[in-house]
This record gives structure tokens, C-alpha cells and sequence, in this order.
């Protein structure tokens, strides 16, 4: 730790939600000041009638003496099966015996503290920082020296998605796969002043921190602690950039006329990524990054094609004004963002994203078969029919979730043959969309969140066909226009519309899948949709979480159960429920945002925007058996940030997460910081690891 004094948090005006103005600008330009995108006319469940009811402030949940604070160092990776060429068996991740539902560290309390907070008997270190060297030869972070070059070999801003691959059989290697959302630049250029003045070289700059890396790790000792590989050679090491990097298309909309653009009259190739948020590892060890908030970057929606403009629209992006509110001006480094001139640039981004981190050579692929919309990410998981399913969310109010089922079996095996195979099963499958219906009578979905009289919503579902291949489900919609404008089909066949469904993880224990809604302040406000029971709260500022249950415990089923098993905030709030607990044993928790799963099959929930006034943090709850809701608070990240990933490894030695923005609040700058963590000096995004003193499995 810094033995310099911690600066005050600056105070500014909050955005919506939990979220500060600065939040709202830079990681989704300022959606929530724009008309929702999802103006279509779905049916919904039940009417409108009461308010969200009040809630407390902040709960206890231990004693402030109980916290560790983490200290800044190295750290992060997994081990796990791996074949003789460093690639990992190509199996579903190997879960030890490990009994489920077995939490033992003592929750931390809700705080507000300039540092990384984590229970007792714990210790924390960073692992990558904002300007750390990625390429061998790549210089250390000088913020008065930065350059587009510089950039591109160091690694990125807002790191969010982390991903952990073994490498080698001896786990003691790994590979960490990183997304960087997007950038501050306030709190990363000397002397800013506002976005229309940055001059091209440092546009560059921000094209060059978004993107992904790859960075090799070790493990220090026989700990759960990882640190970037001093090796002399890093042949794995890797930027991944939205200035320059080539990506190729696949699926039934690569090549189609929505993709042509003057760079690129195939429709085949995309320069670069944009706004990657969560993501996933597959079982073939390549991980999947879901492209989200890219209307943002792009200007000149009003001079586009008039029969393009409903399109553009139902995606975000501004057709009324030139320059819409929170615009980046990127188009004064690359004309391809003005959509005046190339009006299908914006149609290139908004996809998942597959990164084969074990073949530093290859190109990585924007797959059209999983559709195009704000994808938070995918998670996939091998149905017991042998074929892939991923589960996707499109991270805005009032919009779907959504799945795809591949055509192809996974070959299990690490052989050179299984890997190519399994390399093409996310370019051909059937895309999902879906619709919940609920249980109850609608007069009993007040909107207050008050159960109905069975003690708990739930209710059933379909998953809606929309394209199979080249096939459309859609009247009127081919099947490229269906994986292109994918919102505009879920309109077509009245999907239901979600509190911004975020990530949607599958239990590998169980099947079980499990999505976070992370909030909805529109939700039954200003003549917008009211609540359903799979949405049951008005004004919906600390979000819930869904659980599907498919049929016959067949991922690749049409229908499916569903239930609420958390529906968040204060647990003094008689709103809230975790599913039945006694809630004075419950952390308070507020906006969930992405999930994963320990061996146990414990669910790990991190969250963005706490609307309870406590900074972010890290929350583990079972979610089978007695213990099933009793939800604890594992960390917090620092002053203004959020907490992104997590990231177990197989043998739950090692939690990794992603510290994205910290200290980003109105009025702070790189000189005058709201955080000065993790050096002490300025905030820097960062991956940091966190593992148990005595070496057990973290959690338990």
C-alpha cells in the first residue's frame, strides 16, 4: 500500500442508477438520455400500480475490523487439464469433489474505501495494469509520452472480461485473455479539457487501448496467487486493437450487402473491436467477447440512407443530429465512423467475438450466427446431445435474451482434428430468443415487488426460433437481416422484454442457467412498459436474478421454467427475496452484472452501479440446498469503479477480477484523481488476484 494520504472522493452528479455522470458519458454514451431503443409493442403481464418501495440506506454485514486490504504487487491464472502443446484438453472444465454449497469466509461489509477490501485469512495483487508492457520490448505506462505505437504493445484501458487458460500440463502456466471496454480521457491525457479537443494522436491512442490482450502468467510458488511471465520469449503474448487488428466474418451475414462498406465490398473483413464487454471460454479453449455499447463511436446518422434510419435507431445510434450526445468524433482519425459516408460501418460491430489464444498468428472471427445486438457476452456449455449451447444477453432496458444451439457435435479430445472441428461450431446453429410467461395472476404483479401468493415469481417460457442457418423464422426477414438487425426480429415475434439482461452463465453442475438483469429505472416510468413477473418492480434501480431451467434438463430444449431466485437490494427492504433466506444473514447487494461458478456450484456475482451507495464489489451465494440464497460479500473494489470478470480457476485456488474505472466521478482528472489507486498516484484500470493465505480453495 500507499503510504501517500487517499484523496477525498470528488462529488458530482450521479447518472442513473447507481452511477456516476462520467459513467454514463464514457461506457454507454449516455444511453439513459436517449429514447429507448425498444419501441415495439410486445404484450406484457400485469398492470402497472405501485412504486418501488423505499429502501434502507446500507445494511451491516460484519465488523469494519474484520477487513484485509489488498496490496498492490502481481498475481493470476488457472490450472487445469492440458495437452502436450500447451493447448487444454478439449473437455467441459474438470470439477473436483468438492461438496456444493459450502461457504466459509466471513461477508465485508458495505464501504466506500479508496482500495481493494477482502475477507480475513486473504490476500489480494494486481496482476495487469493500464500501460503495463504486453509485446517483449514494449515500454512502461509515461502518460506524457503516449503514442497509438505505444499503446497497441502495452495493455489496454477498462480491462472488464477476464479470462484464465491453462498452458502446459504442469499448472504452474497460464494465459490471461482480457477485454478493454472503453476509455477515460479525463483520467488518462495530461491537461484534458474535452473530447472535441483531442487531437488525432490521441484518438489513436483511445482506438489502440480498446481491444483485448493476451498475457502470459506463472504462478508464484504453490500459492493461488499468478504474475506476468518473465520468460524471454512470450510467443503467446498478444494486443488485440480496434485501430488496426483485421477480424474475419463468419456465419449466414458474412459477405450479405448489410456488410459491404467502401474498406471492404466482400463484406468478409472489420477493422478492429469495439466497447468489448464480458465474455466466455469455451471448452475448446478460445475465449468469446461480446461487442456491446458501439453505437457511441459512430457519427452522421442523419445523413444516412432513409430506409436505414429505423435501423440505426433500434440500435442507438442518433439519426436526428450529426453529433449525438456523448459522441467520441473518432471520425476525425477514421472516416469510417461517420455514418454519412459509410453507413454500413456500424453494422460491423455488435457481435461475438472468438479469440484463439493459443495461436498468436490467427485471425480472430466475428461470428454472425449468434446474432448482432449489445452483447454483454456468451457463456457455452455441451448440451448431453453433444452440441454447443450459448446463452446471450442484450445489455439494454427492455430487451431480450437470447440462445444459440450449433449445428455440430463437439468433439471432445486434444487432437489437432478435434481442435479444427471445434473451431467452426459457433459459424452454423439455430438462434433463440425469449419469452417468459408467469405463474401468477397479473393482479398480483403490483410493481412494488411484493411476492405473489405462491411465495415466489416464477413461471415458463419458449425459446423462439429465429434463423437456423440460412433459414429465417422471421416473415419478411431474410436470415442475413435476421443475424444483422437481430433486435428488429425479437420484435417481430414479441420476445419479452428484460431489465438489460447482462451475463447468462450455465451451472456446469446442474445446467442450470442464470442470468443477471442488472437494473431498470425506465421500468414502468414516463409511459414505458410496466412490470411483468419476470420483471416484477417498477423503477427496478437494484436489479434480480433469473434462473431457467431447460426441459428434461436438455440445454438445446424449446421450453424452459424460470424462477427469481434473487431479486436485489437491501435485505431490510421487504422488496427483496434470496430465494427465501433469513435476510438478516444477507449482504446487501445492488445491480448484478456478470456471473460465474465455483467447483462447488456456487454462484459469484459481481456487480456495476451499486445503487446503495457502497462502492461495487463481489458476492457468492449457493444456489442448491439448505444454504441456496445466503448471499455474502466477498470484496469491493476501490472508489469509482466496478467490479468486472470474475474469473475462477479450476481448483478455486485463485478469483480473479477486473477493477474497470476506478475513480471515475465527475470532476476528476488525471491530475486531480477521485482514486489513486492502485500506485498511489493516478487511477489505473487493473486485473488483480485474490487467494486464500493457507492455499484451500477460495470461498470455502
Amino acid at each position: 500500500m500507499s503510504d501517500r494520504p487517499r484523496l477525498l472522493p470528488l462529488l458530482g452528479p450521479t447518472g442513473h442508477g447507481g452511477r456516476d455522470a462520467m459513467t454514463c458519458l464514457y461506457r454507454c454514451g449516455n444511453a439513459c438520455d436517449h429514447p429507448v431503443p425498444n419501441t415495439s409493442t410486445n404484450d406484457y403481464l400485469g398492470d402497472v400500480v405501485n412504486r418501488e418501495m423505499s429502501r434502507r440506506g446500507v445494511v451491516r454485514a460484519g465488523a469494519v475490523g474484520a477487513l484485509v486490504l489488498g496490496f498492490a504487487g502481481a498475481a493470476g491464472a488457472v490450472p487445469a487439464t492440458a495437452g502436450a502443446a500447451g493447448v487444454p484438453a478439449a473437455a467441459p472444465r474438470s470439477l473436483p469433489a468438492r461438496r456444493a454449497g459450502v461457504l466459509s469466509f466471513k461477508a465485508i461489509p458495505p464501504n466506500k474505501l479508496d482500495n481493494l477490501i477482502v475477507p480475513n485469512g486473504y490476500d489480494s495483487a494486481v496482476v495487469m495494469r493500464w500501460g503495463d508492457p504486453v509485446l517483449p520490448g514494449a515500454p512502461r505506462l509515461d502518460v506524457a509520452k503516449q503514442t497509438a505505437a505505444r499503446q497497441s504493445r502495452q495493455f489496454g484501458y477498462n480491462n472488464d472480461f477476464v479470462g484464465v487458460l491453462p498452458l502446459g500440463g504442469s499448472g504452474r502456466r497460464a494465459l490471461l485473455v482480457v477485454n478493454h471496454e472503453y476509455t477515460n480521457e479525463e483520467l488518462m491525457f495530461p491537461g484534458f479539457t474535452t473530447l472535441d479537443a483531442m487531437t488525432v494522436a490521441q484518438i489513436e491512442v483511445a482506438l489502440a487501448a480498446h481491444g483485448m490482450s493476451v498475457v502470459e502468467l506463472e504462478r508464484v510458488g504453490d500459492t493461488g496467487r499468478w504474475r506476468p511471465s518473465d520468460a524471454a520469449r512470450l510467443p503467446y503474448n498478444r494486443r488485440i486493437t480496434a485501430l488496426a487488428t483485421r477480424f474475419e466474418f463468419t456465419g449466414a451475414a458474412a459477405g450479405s450487402a448489410w456488410l459491404r462498406t467502401a474498406d471492404d465490398p466482400r463484406g468478409r473483413t472489420a477493422v478492429g473491436t469495439l466497447n468489448n464487454c464480458a465474455g466466455g471460454v469455451t471448452p475448446w479453449g478460445t475465449v468469446l467477447s461480446g461487442e456491446e455499447n458501439v453505437n457511441q463511436y459512430f457519427v452522421g446518422g442523419d445523413g444516412a440512407p432513409e430506409d436505414l434510419k429505423p435501423k440505426l435507431a433500434r440500435y442507438g445510434i442518433t439519426t436526428t443530429a450529426r453529433y449525438p450526445s456523448g459522441s467520441r468524433k473518432w471520425e476525425r482519425a477514421q472516416e469510417r465512423f461517420d455514418l454519412a459516408k459509410h453507413p454500413n460501418e456500424a453494422h460491423r460491430f455488435g457481435w461475438i467475438v472468438e479469440l484463439d489464444p493459443y495461436d498468436p498468428q490467427s485471425k480472430p472471427r466475428k461470428h454472425t450466427a449468434l446474432g448482432r445486438f449489445k452483447h454483454e457476452g456468451a457463456n457455452v456449455i455441451v448440451a448431453k446431445n453433444g452440441k454447443v449451447v450459448a446463452y446471450l444477453g442484450d445489455d439494454e432496458r427492455f430487451d431480450y435474451l437470447y440462445k444459440f444451439v450449433s449445428d455440430k457435435k463437439f468433439q471432445p479430445g486434444d487432437s489437432a482434428a478435434a481442435r479444427r472441428h471445434n473451431l467452426t461450431l459457433l459459424e452454423s446453429g439455430t438462434l433463440y430468443v425469449a419469452k417468459l410467461t408467469g405463474d401468477s395472476p397479473a393482479g398480483q404483479i403490483g410493481g412494488g415487488g411484493t411476492l405473489p401468493a405462491d411465495g415466489a415469481f416464477g413461471g415458463s417460457g419458449v425459446w423462439i426460433r429465429l434463423v437456423q442457418g440460412t433459414r429465417s423464422f422471421v416473415p419478411g426477414m431474410t436470415a442475413a437481416e435476421v443475424l444483422t438487425f437481430t433486435r428488429l426480429a425479437g420484435d417481430a415475434v414479441q420476445a419479452t422484454k428484460m431489465d438489460r439482461p447482462e451475463d447468462v452463465e450455465a451451472s456446469p453442475r446442474t445446467g442450470k442457467v442464470y442470468a443477471a438483469m442488472t437494473n431498470n429505472t425506465n421500468r414502468g416510468v414516463g409511459g414505458n412498459p410496466g412490470v411483468d413477473e419476470a420483471n416484477p418492480r417498477n423503477a427496478n434501480k437494484h436489479g434480480h436474478i433469473l434462473e431457467l431451467v431447460e426441459a428434461r434438463g436438455d440445454n438445446t430444449a424449446e421450453a424452459f421454467t424460470w424462477s427469481l431466485p434473487i431479486v436485489c437490494g437491501d435485505p431490510a427492504d421487504a422488496t427483496t427475496y434470496f430465494s427465501g433466506y433469513d435476510k438478516s444473514a444477507v449482504s446487501p447487494i445492488s445491480c448484478p452484472d456478470n456471473l460465474a461458478f465455483d467447483s462447488a456450484g456456487n454462484l459469484w456475482i459481481s456487480t456495476d452501479g451499486n445503487a446503495l451507495g457502497g462502492n461495487d464489489g463481489l458476492f457468492a451465494t449457493p444456489v442448491e440446498g439448505p444454504d441456496s440464497g445466503h448471499l455474502r460479500q466477498f470484496l469491493t473494489v476501490p472508489t469509482g469503479a466496478e467490479t468486472c470478470g470474475p474469473f475462477l480457476t479450476s481448483d478455486d485456488r485463485s478469483v480473479f477480477v477486473a477493477v474497470q474505472h476506478p475513480g471515475e466521478l465527475t470532476g476528476a482528472t488525471l491530475e486531480k484523481p477521485a482514486s489513486t489507486w492502485p500506485d498511489g498516484d493516478f487511477a489505473k484500470p487493473a486485473v488483480v488476484v485474490t487467494w486464500r493465505l493457507d492455499g484451500g480453495p477460495v470461498g470455502s
